[in-house]
């Protein structure tokens, strides 16, 4: 325990130190962000620009909660951590996003007074998963989500549950966790008594401890309970527990509050204490699940007396190794994933020679996993108290293994039927349940139930109905847990990573949060059709958390993609054939670390050459069978702590010259090699210090230029940081002029204009017409939502938004790359339209009971100002046909016509040409016949042909 806390005190020193050089931002200035972009939204000249959600929507995302109307359980909302808030009315059946209004999608906690329809989001998920991502504070909306209203609390960052009067809307008890990266004080118990318009903090722990669970009694508001939770999580070290880590108790509906986890309560008390989570089933009986990081007692891990484990080769010495059975230690060898050449007999050999210790053996095993997985805590518990509080007894013998595993500070909730005091659920991994109190157990996880669950409602007058979210969507059950429905409709995708092939019609990937890699066709329909084919339009390539992935432009069937820290396989899509090739260290060597998002990328010059980021960059000349580091460490040498850090987060190749490559890593170093490993160079120079590298990017259109995006989320940094060098990083100068305050994801230069650059940000994406000197916000269908990736497919001249909470978004940017400076002193100026292919069933229906065929055709065009202009149809001899009448935004501007043509016009065309005939439609409309015609707005005109 003394090295425990001299652990904790070293970590707290050096992150002092750290947020010293890295201030939180401020409320004030988040706020002020919201306001510009909106504003900018408002005069983008890319406002109309309209993207399409193409899914993928069967593997969902994280559901961080769920409100179900307790009168009719086919309604309810579901709140997803980055994906905003979805609202059935058909059980499941159907969702309607309802936050897409508001300044953003990141959620908490969503509660709703049933009576009167009043809804109140938490903003930002207490989860303190690594994209946990920072809320705008409390919204309300009493007409559906049709409009939000911001009740304040900005600055609390992330949510617990909030707690509604049931008599009054207005009478509102949350619980605010803080920041995640950093101290603060807006955390803790706040109230309100006027709807939300003034709130009185009614408990504070301390500036690293806030809520993470909170609970009334069913039948009396007036009895709450509250978990306060110690944590501290930096990008290189999470720690998860501490002494103000309690439960409290309210007795006046949250106005004042007692800590009722003390010494002698029977509720474990001390630096060991981690996330709890609450159930209350009346006054008296009341129930808690901790993640308890107290460790086990040596005696006490689980190990077998005939195996060799890791920590026995940590205190061995040269005798006792060279001593060991060579069956016993080959079986290690093999089970750990030793490579081939270290086997018992060659091993021995270098322990003798001196070239290695047996705690070398210990080491090379000791990744980022293996510290996640490998710490030997005590675990899941689960405490009852059947006097309010008073005093608590564990319900269970022994540890409760497999549900939190190592990473119990991701769920943290307990539930108790309000129909049995004796029925609780409890979850982290799979879901299980206990009928007597928490003594045994039994799980209710299903082939087709998701892992890792954050949500539950009980039915209180079925209590054999069940909602469950989880990080794979939303589950239902009618008999307990016997059986389940699946209903993942929306499109709420965590996107990493995403990329496109050259296919025709090319095929998008991506890799997604805990729900692995997938892939399919740009054109696949978003619809329930596939339930008749029997087969969803895109498939599942990698499980895992899915990352990065790079496509053998050659033969696209060969696919380099992989998982968390660095676990990379080589994929042969048409075979099936998957080969592993994570690059090893030697023994004897210290471990590479890997990022969680290790890059990896296929040099444009041989689609042979890999490149793949550790601490160090490794090169394999052969399709990731052999790897070479072409480097030394490129990063600051990490850090002591419990997450892999101090790795490689972005690579980059010229695509002028092969060598010339560019670093960046998670702790603020940027680096260049000119000739293939053979030597490089820092250029950081003065940008900002150990801020995340989003992206190192070469640039395609010129040589000497690179651009850099750095991300300061790890530091609750949320400042906009992006910079161009059109010197090979010798110089750089920041364009980041005019974006509001929102983290950096990624940027991406323009595939057919070098003055065209995109930008992906923590909520939303954008794009400059001049090198970052200024940005325009793309709204248009994309929500306020963490754009993670941006790839452009050149030939469809397609951009695809990897977005994490959202899935991908695409939109046809041809108009966008003919941007150029004659358009902006030009009143209106046109852009090709594709002819159209004339059909006879154009306003033909097949049959009385579908809707009629129309053609349609997008008029796009760019204008210099806002205000009604009248777009014409005009026949070959200039004879009017019809009309549009719009109002035109400054800017792009896209509008739809189904090529109808009024009565007037089809007299017009008839005088022209005696023999033109028109047949009856279906749908009595009158379409333009083959020809070609003029489009004209003022004296701007451009081509129709109708073939």
């Amino acid at each position: 325990m003394l090295y425990s806390k001299f652990l904790s005190l070293l970590f707290a020193v050096s992150s002092f130190l750290a947020v010293a050089q890295q201030p939180a931002t401020s409320a004030e200035t988040i706020k002020k962000a919201l306001e510009q972009k909106q504003a900018m939204a408002q005069s983008s000249l890319v406002k109309n620009v309209p993207f399409q959600n193409i899914g993928p929507t069967i593997m969902s995302g994280r559901v961080v909660d769920l409100d179900v109307n307790p009168d009719r359980p086919s309604e309810f909302y579901v709140g997803y951590a980055s994906g905003g808030v979805w609202h059935t009315t058909n059980n499941g059946t159907t969702f309607t996003p309802i936050l897409d209004t508001s300044s953003t999608q990141n959620v908490g906690d969503i509660a709703v007074h049933w009576p009167t329809q009043t809804i109140y989001v938490g903003t930002g998920e207490n989860n303190a998963s690594r994209s946990s991502y920072a809320g705008i504070g409390i919204l309300k909306s009493t007409d559906n989500g049709k409009s939000w209203t911001n009740l304040g609390l900005m600055d609390a960052h992330h949510f617990a549950p909030i707690l509604i009067h049931p008599d009054n809307p207005d009478v509102v008890v949350v619980g605010a966790t803080g920041h995640l990266y950093s101290s603060n004080d807006e955390r803790g118990i706040y109230k309100t008594t006027d709807g939300g318009k003034t709130w009185q903090q009614t408990l504070f722990v301390d500036n690293m401890s806030g809520i993470i669970d909170l609970q009334h009694s069913p039948n009396n508001y007036n009895v709450m309970f509250a978990t306060s939770w110690t944590k501290d999580r930096k990008a290189w070290n999470f720690t998860g527990n501490g002494t103000n880590s309690g439960i409290y108790k309210s007795t006046d509906a949250g106005d004042t509050w007692t800590k009722v986890s003390v010494k002698n309560s029977g509720f474990p008390t001390g630096e060991g204490v981690g996330r709890i989570g609450i159930a209350v089933f009346n006054d008296d009986i009341v129930y808690a699940v901790h993640d308890s990081q107290f460790r086990r007692k040596d005696s006490e891990k689980s190990k077998s007396n005939q195996d060799l484990v890791k920590d026995d080769f940590k205190t061995m010495s040269n005798s006792q190794f060279l001593a060991l059975d060579d069956k016993k230690l080959n079986g290690f060898l093999k089970n750990n994933g030793f490579q081939e050449k270290y086997r018992a007999e060659n091993v021995k050999q270098m322990v003798r020679s001196g070239n290695v210790k047996p705690i070398d053996l210990a080491k090379y095993l000791e990744d980022a996993n293996s510290m996640l997985f490998d710490t030997p805590v005590v675990g899941t518990e689960v405490y009852k108290s059947i006097d309010g509080g008073k005093t608590w007894t564990k319900t269970h013998e022994g540890y409760l293994d497999g549900i939190y595993y190592s990473y119990g500070y991701y769920f943290g909730h307990i539930h108790v039927s309000p129909a049995d005091a004796n029925a609780i659920y409890i979850y982290g991994v799979p879901i299980v349940k206990s009928k007597d109190s928490g003594k045994t157990w039994t799980s209710i996880s299903a082939e087709n139930v998701h892992a890792d669950h954050h949500a539950l409602w009980i039915n209180p007058k079925n209590p054999n109905h069940l909602i469950n979210g989880n990080d794979g969507g939303v589950n239902i059950t009618y008999d307990d847990g016997e059986n389940w429905i699946k209903n993942n409709s929306p499109s709420v995708g965590q996107f990493y990573a995403i990329n496109v092939d050259n296919e025709k019609p090319y095929n998008v990937y991506g890799g997604l949060q805990d729900n692995g890699v997938w892939k399919g066709t740009h054109t696949a329909r978003e619809n329930k059709s596939w339930h008749q084919r029997g087969q969803y339009p895109w498939k599942s390539i990698m499980g895992g958390d899915g990352m990065q992935i790079q496509i053998d432009n050659r033969n696209s069937n060969i696919v380099y993609t992989g998982y968390q820290f660095g676990n990379y396989f080589r994929l042969n899509t048409n075979t099936g054939e998957q080969k592993y090739i994570q690059p090893k260290h030697t023994l004897g060597e210290n471990p590479y670390r890997f990022n969680w998002q290790t890059p990896i990328l296929l040099s444009p010059h041989n689609q042979d050459i890999l490149y793949l980021g550790g601490n160090k960059l490794m090169r394999s000349m052969n399709q990731g069978n052999d790897w070479e580091a072409i480097s030394g460490d490129l990063t600051n040498g990490g850090r002591p702590g419990n997450v892999a850090y101090g790795t490689l987060a972005s690579v980059s190749e010229s695509p002028f010259q092969f060598g010339l490559i560019y670093t960046g890593s998670d702790d603020g170093v940027v680096s260049v090699t000119k000739n293939a490993g053979s030597s490089w160079t820092n250029i950081t120079g003065n940008l900002p210090k150990d801020l995340w590298v989003s992206r190192v990017i070469a640039s395609q259109h010129k040589k000497e230029r690179v651009y850099v995006t750095l991300n300061g989320y790890r530091w609750d940094d949320f400042r906009v940081y992006v910079y161009m060098s059109d010197n090979y990083g010798q110089t750089w100068k920041a364009i980041s002029s005019g974006i509001p305050a929102s983290p950096v994801n990624v940027i991406k230069e323009d595939t057919a204009s070098e003055k065209i650059v995109y930008l992906g940000t923590d909520n939303g994406a954008y794009v400059s017409f001049n090198n970052g000197e200024s940005w325009e916000v793309f709204s248009n269908g994309v929500p306020n939502v963490a754009v993670h990736d941006i790839v452009i497919q050149p030939e469809a001249k397609d951009l695809l938004l990897g977005t994490h909470g959202r899935s991908i978004y695409k939109a046809d940017i041809s108009t966008l790359q003919k941007m150029n400076t004659d358009m902006v002193s030009t009143p209106v100026t046109f852009f090709d339209i594709n002819s159209v292919r004339h059909s006879s069933r154009w306003g033909s229906a097949f049959s009385q009971w579908s809707d009629a065929f129309e053609p349609e055709i997008i008029i796009s065009f760019f204008s210099n100002s806002s205000g009604q202009k009248t777009i014409k149809i005009l026949s070959e001899k200039g004879a009017e046909l019809s009309t549009i009448s719009i109002n035109a935004d400054k800017g792009f501007n896209y509008v739809n016509s189904n090529l109808e043509l009024t009565e007037k016009g089809k007299k017009a065309l008839m005088k022209e040409d005696s023999n033109l005939e028109f047949k009856e439609t279906g749908n009595k409309k009158n379409y333009l016949p083959k020809g070609k015609y003029t489009i004209q707005i003022d004296k701007s005109k451009t081509i129709l042909k109708i073939e």
